[in-house]
């Protein structure tokens, strides 16, 4: 009997999928820590909040590409500091679309972009590309130094 192929393929579709979820679970724990931090965002509830962090990785992933060719010129006059805009924007836009979300305005939109990135970096960090935890290994080397 000739093995099939066809059992290695629930497995790769499991392994991206629990990257998927891993990336979704960090996503929404740095809007429940804007949420937390700024007086100015607001969920009805957790699932609001699922529904956000899953719409604003896919207009990371469409429109943002757009606003930051739309904007490159501003973005060059500012030194790059207009991207935290399109930052907010991004995300009251996020908020304009899921009606347990709420933005106050743009300047706390833009605060919470800083915070969800901020918290995303840091749990991204522990995390691999299939979603894995990763371990920081620390590597001694013995042997002769080459000191120049």
């Amino acid at each position: 009997m000739i093995p099939s192929k066809t059992a290695a393929v629930p497995k790769v579709i499991f392994s991206a999928m629990r990257g998927f979820l891993i990336r979704l679970l960090i996503t929404a724990l740095g809007l429940w820590v804007a949420d937390q931090l700024l007086p100015g965002i607001a969920f009805t509830g957790t699932s609001a909040l699922i529904v956000s962090a899953l719409l604003l990785g896919l207009v990371n992933a469409v429109i943002r590409p757009i606003l930051i060719i739309l904007t490159l010129p501003l973005t060059i006059v500012t030194l790059g500091l207009f991207i935290l805009v399109v930052n907010g924007i991004s995300l009251a836009l996020v908020a304009w679309l899921v009606s347990g979300f709420h933005v106050d305005g743009l300047f706390s939109a833009t605060l919470g972009a800083i915070i969800v990135s901020l918290v995303s970096w840091a749990a991204s960090a522990f995390v691999g590309g299939s979603g894995r935890i990763e371990r920081i290994h620390r590597v001694e080397v013995t042997g002769r130094r080459i000191d120049g």
